[in-house]
């Protein structure tokens, strides 16, 4: 079975040409080999996988299906790493962390802001 259209059953990707790309991009790895798109799956085959938003699964193939179908049916076609969902849930902390900091306003206060600080820091 071809890679990309395992990809799309195994709902990693929501259209296969997104999968062909991202094979094309060297964002997916079999047996430690960067795949290209037509590249055979067999079941017991590891595979790593870089989404676009940074996370990164490990897994190993359990089925091969040619169908896309439910989303429980599809996590049954492979099993994830422990160290993987432990990596991800970590970069997801971190993640969460940064918002809740907020990111810092561009340019200069203005005088309205510049009055906020001043009454913030007890001036």
């Amino acid at each position: 079975m071809r890679l990309d259209k395992w990809l799309w059953a195994a709902r990693f990707f929501k259209t296969r040409s997104l999968a062909i790309h991202a094979c094309e991009l060297g964002r997916v790895e079999s047996n430690g080999i960067t795949a290209k798109p037509a590249r055979e799956v067999r079941v017991g085959d590891v595979l790593k996988i870089r989404m676009e938003g940074g996370a990164e699964f490990v897994l190993a193939v359990l089925a091969l299906s040619e169908m896309r179908g439910p989303a429980a049916v599809a996590q049954g076609l492979y099993l994830e790493t422990e160290a993987s969902r432990a990596a991800r849930a970590k970069a997801a902390e971190e993640r969460k962390a940064l918002v809740e900091m907020g990111a810092l306003p561009e340019g200069r206060p203005s005088k309205k802001d510049r009055r906020l600080i001043n009454r913030f820091r007890g001036r």
